[in-house]
This record gives C-alpha cells, structure tokens and sequence, in this order.
C-alpha cells in the first residue's frame, strides 16, 4: 500500500493593522479613505490578512514618530487587541520614524510604510532577468539606510517566488543583526554598484533593440494606466496574446511587446507596461528606468482607465503625473475608458465625464469599442500631422529624409553643420524629432 505524502505545511498569513495619515501640507490624490482601501488591496495581494485600520489628520508630520504621541498608544492597544504582527503605514516613513514607532510598539511588531510593501509585491512579480535586478536595486536602495535591526517581515528574495528568507543573507528587504552592520553596509553599496552596473548593459540593450524597431519603420504604442486598469487583457484581445491577467494589483511586472494589424493594413506594436499607482516609490521609478523608456519612447501612449472604479478621475491624474515625471507627457495619448460593460448605462455614464477629452468607450473583456479604438489609434500615427521645427546635423541624414518622406517640409534653411526644418509630421514621428526641436524662443531668432 502507498505511503500518503503529507501536504507541506503553510505558514500562517501575518496579519497587519493599517494607518493612514492625512497630512494637510502634502495632499494626495486620493482621499484617506479610498487611499487605505487601496493599502489593504496592496496588502492582499502581498498574502497579508487586514484585521484593523485608524486614521489621524496633521499639519506636519511628528518629528520622531511622525503620528502623535497619543496615537501612537492608541494604535499599540488595537494592535495587542487584533494580534496584528505588522503595522503598515500608508505614507512613506523616514529610518528614523520606522526605528521609533517599532520602539514604541514593542520588539514583536514590525513597522513598514506603503514603499516597503510595493517593493515586496514587485520581488513577488518580478520574473524576468531584467524584473529581478530591477527590485534588488530598489529594494536594496531602500535597505540601506534602515539597516539597524533584524527585520522579520519583507525579506522575499527580489524576483519571486523564492519564499522568505533569514536575516542574515538574500536580497530581500530585512536587516541582519547589529555585528554585521558596517559589513552589510559595505556589501550592500556594492550590490548596488554592480546591479546598476548590469542594468546599464539592460539599458544598452533595450536601446539597440529600439534602434532596431525604429529602422522598420513600424510605430511604437505603449499602454499605460492604473494598476489593475486592464491593459493585459486589452493587449491580449488586441494580439491574441496570453499576457497573464489577474484580479489584483500588479499582476503583471514585465513588459510584453505583440504586433497588431490595424484596420488600414499597417502593422504596429503594442506593448503592455507596468501599472501604475498613487505615491508610487521613487527608488522604483529610477530602478525601472529601463523598462519606463518603453513609454518615453513610444510613438502613442493609449491611457486605459477602469471608469467603473469609484477613484477612476483620481487614478488618471496619478497616471498624467507619473507620465510627467519620466517626461513621457508630450507624447500623443488616446484615453480608453475600460470595462463599459460593467457600466448599467453606458451612455449616461459616459456622457457625464467630461474631463476625458475625446476619450474612446471600450471593454477589453467583450471587445466592444475596440474597432474604434484602432481607427483612432491609425488616424493619429498617419493622419493627425503636428507642426514642428527641428535643427537636424547632416551626419543624421536619416533623419532628415525621414521628415521629407514622412511629412510636409514647408521651409528648409541649411546651415554650416546642420539644416533647419519647419512644416508638419505624423504624430507618431513626434518623439522621434523631439530632440532636435527648436524651443519658441529659438525659432523666432532664427
């Protein structure tokens, strides 16, 4: 008779108490409320069970424990009441606040802020090699100065699916003991010189292959919104692709690239990127570089938004503000407002949001609307023509012949090293001119 193989045994999900902190000199764009809803949803999908939440209102953050003083035992009681192992702050926390507020609550407690638990959602979903030395660095920028005690939560080895590991070794995001810290100090700074050293060869990389995709001549469309927005389903119903989809936050990590024939018989790629998010991690922005130039190089950014969500208005400023800030704002964008056949009334719904200029109804899901999607999406790669001024060097012979056969020239002014050009090109060509641009202050001297 066969022995029965017992199931290995599952660690208990830690079990975390929420707070949120509205703090009137620095507003957010969601309110407290939604905000903290949005922190037990991150939550979730870092395998945490919710069992408490408080609040409070400031004018400024406490210097040492950024939360009032009173608050402060306040929180500590319904954390002793709910058993919570972990408080999670929605605002991010500076070394000092984290070491003070996990003093005040006693040496079982962890304190992580909204920073942490991002980064430890993005090892889980990282896969890719690329993905992998992308959240080390992040991960590991953000270690550094917290490095004063042996964390016991967030130590996920960066890349997923590696489970939790010890104090003492891995990548993830806990400290070891206080003997090895100048040591672990010295390692860490120089993990981080050698991952930003091999993701420059990424970077490299990534901008050979653009080079190469720019030389066919096929244009670039990047989709790009909110977390959980639907893009991987809208690009696998676009493609035929099987991008994985999923329920929750940051599903998807890496970049997925698929061509789709659009209804004129041009051919253009699509490629899905990461999912944007309120307070999204600076140390994540500037390790992700590589994979954001997909977005600040693309021809057309197509903006999906969830207009079923409750935030939805608030969700599209944080993703125009991201965009802003990897300098991905000038590029043309087509707003699709996603999941319409979750919509009771469609049209009456649709009808009265106003702030999505032109925007274009759709559901990934079904496919309604993305006929039209398409169209407009060729209409502004080879119809829409944008005026524009460029000082182009001669050695970019390419360049100049590109705007002769792809535009309409109305004025040429050679120069000694380079030409001026003026007159009007596809869209879909704006990013690739941008950097010869003449600014308005230049054009009206020259």
């Amino acid at each position: 008779m066969a022995k029965k193989v017992p199931e290995p045994t599952r660690l208990p999900r830690e079990r975390a108490f929420l707070v949120g902190v509205e703090v009137r000199s620095e507003p957010s764009i969601l309110p407290l409320e939604d905000s903290l809803d949005e922190l037990a949803l991150l939550c979730e999908t870092d395998g945490l069970v919710v069992v408490g939440e408080a609040t409070q209102k400031l004018d400024t953050p406490a210097a040492d424990t950024f939360i009032g003083s009173g608050k402060v035992e306040e929180i500590k009681a319904l954390v002793n009441e709910t058993g919570a192992d972990v408080v999670v702050f929605d605002n991010e926390l500076s070394p000092r606040h984290q070491r003070e507020l996990e003093e005040r609550f006693g040496p079982n407690i962890k304190v992580i802020d909204r920073t942490a638990l991002i980064l430890d959602i993005f090892a889980l979903h990282a896969n890719t090699r690329e993905g992998i030395l992308q959240v080390q660095l992040a991960q590991l920028e953000y270690r550094l100065p917290r490095l004063t005690r042996a964390w016991t939560h967030l130590a996920r080895q960066a890349g997923g699916g590696g489970g939790r590991t010890g104090s003492n070794g891995g990548v993830g995001l806990r400290g070891p003991g206080e003997t090895q810290l100048e040591v672990d100090r010295r390692e860490i700074r120089k993990r981080i010189s050698q991952l930003k050293q091999e993701l420059e060869k990424v970077r490299s990389h990534r901008h050979r292959y653009r080079a190469q995709r720019r030389r066919s001549h096929i244009p670039i469309i990047a989709l790009v919104g909110y977390t959980n927005a639907g893009k991987s389903t809208l690009l696998n119903k676009l493609s035929n692709a099987e991008v994985y989809v999923a329920d929750q936050l940051f599903a998807t990590l890496d970049p997925t690239t698929r061509r789709v024939e659009l209804p004129g018989g041009h051919v253009a790629l699509f490629t899905d990127t990461v999912g944007f998010i309120q307070k999204l991690p600076t140390q994540l922005i500037a390790a992700f570089r590589a994979t954001l130039e997909e977005i600040s190089e693309a021809d057309l950014l197509i903006h999906v938004v969830d207009i079923t969500h409750p935030n939805a208005l608030e969700q599209w400023r944080a993703v125009k503000e991201t965009l802003e800030e990897i300098e991905a704002d000038e590029i043309p964008v087509i707003t699709a407002l996603n999941k319409i056949d979750q919509l009771p009334d469609p049209d009456a719904a649709l009808s009265a949001l106003t702030p999505y200029s032109d925007a274009v109804p759709i559901s990934a899901l079904t496919g309604k609307g993305l006929n039209n999607l398409l169209a407009r999406v060729e209409d502004e790669l080879y119809e829409t023509l944008v005026p524009i001024a460029v000082r182009i060097p001669y050695q970019d012979g390419q360049l100049i012949s590109l705007f002769h056969d792809e535009g309409q020239v109305e004025v040429t002014e050679p120069e000694r090293t380079s030409i001026i050009i003026r007159g009007q090109i596809p869209g879909r060509l704006v990013t690739r001119f941008r950097p010869y641009e003449l600014n308005r202050k230049q054009s009206a001297s020259d």
